[in-house]
């Protein structure tokens, strides 16, 4: 019974509806931010087949993003783990937030983004890969048990060139829980729509609700062992698909490229968006006796 109510609760938190976005990255961050007063309601999972053996994992977690305005997005995570061969357990959760310093559009875009975790050492998502790679050969038993409390900062630098999106992500993260220095890491995506003009055809499967992309992504080091030494590095093709006006689906497989990487990570998304929300929750408070 205890295997099956996991199962269920990993189900229920990676099927719950969540936002649309046109990005098809899952660790690259490009410059487009939220639409003030929108509410993005966004579940993606990440499988990991590790090599050497290891057992392998399911880690889902729901990410709901509001825009506050048109210079800053705010998002709050909450993550989940299960082990093959292991337990299910609640990893912890993420405080982000994005600014965006400059209006308008730019030949070059840059983001501020700062994020808050309370996570511990079970966490599998993977949203990043700073500094050098994680052991995935310890059981959950004993890595739930080891807190990590941490703050994380990236510079994102974002442009749309005619039709195709470019996104650097330059990561350093510390660990205020463990003296591991700072950790470094980065992200590179290049993404394009598989079409620019719509059809005149209303449907679900044209080519325009579709974007094709590929990001890189790892880490190199800390302030203590800086470099390429016991790092993981992945190369993943990414496609996102527009389902409706407020919903889009996302898949990646992410391969392993050095021997301290997972073999393969297999990461799924499906969002769902709540235009004018704030205006919603205004009109339902105001509708109240």
């Amino acid at each position: 019974m205890r295997t099956v109510a996991r199962y269920i609760f990993l189900f229920m938190l990676a099927a719950l509806p969540a936002w649309a976005q046109e990005s098809p990255y899952f660790v690259t961050y490009d410059h487009h931010l939220e639409e003030p007063g929108n509410l993005e309601i966004e579940t993606q999972s990440n499988a990991g087949v590790p090599r050497h053996g290891e057992p392998s994992y399911f880690a889902p977690y729901i990410e709901l993003e509001y825009g506050i305005n048109t210079r800053w997005t705010s998002e709050l995570y909450l993550e989940g783990q299960s082990r093959s061969g292991d337990s299910t357990i609640f990893t912890g959760w993420r405080f982000e937030n994005r600014f965006r310093p400059l209006a308008g559009e730019h030949r070059i875009n840059p983001i501020l983004y700062f994020e808050y975790e309370n996570i511990n050492e079970a966490s599998r998502i993977q949203k990043e890969i700073p500094g050098q790679a994680a052991e995935f050969d310890v059981p959950n038993s004993e890595s739930r048990h080891i807190r990590a409390h941490e703050l994380e900062t990236k510079l994102i630098l974002s442009s749309d060139v005619h039709d195709w999106n470019i996104s650097e992500n330059f990561i350093a993260e510390k660990n205020l829980s463990h003296n591991e220095g700072i950790e470094f890491g980065y992200a590179f995506g290049i993404s394009r729509p598989l079409r620019t003009i719509a059809s005149a055809a209303n449907c679900h499967f044209c080519r325009e609700n579709f974007i094709a992309g590929a990001e890189v992504f790892g880490g190199v080091g800390s302030t203590h062992a800086f470099g390429f030494q016991d790092t993981a590095h992945y190369l993943a093709p990414a496609l996102s698909w527009q389902v409706s006006d407020n919903s889009s689906l996302r898949f990646s497989p992410a391969i392993g490229l050095t021997s301290k990487s997972a073999a393969v990570l297999l990461r799924f998304g499906y969002s769902y968006e709540i235009r004018g929300f704030k205006d919603k929750l205004a009109g339902l408070f105001r509708s109240k006796p």
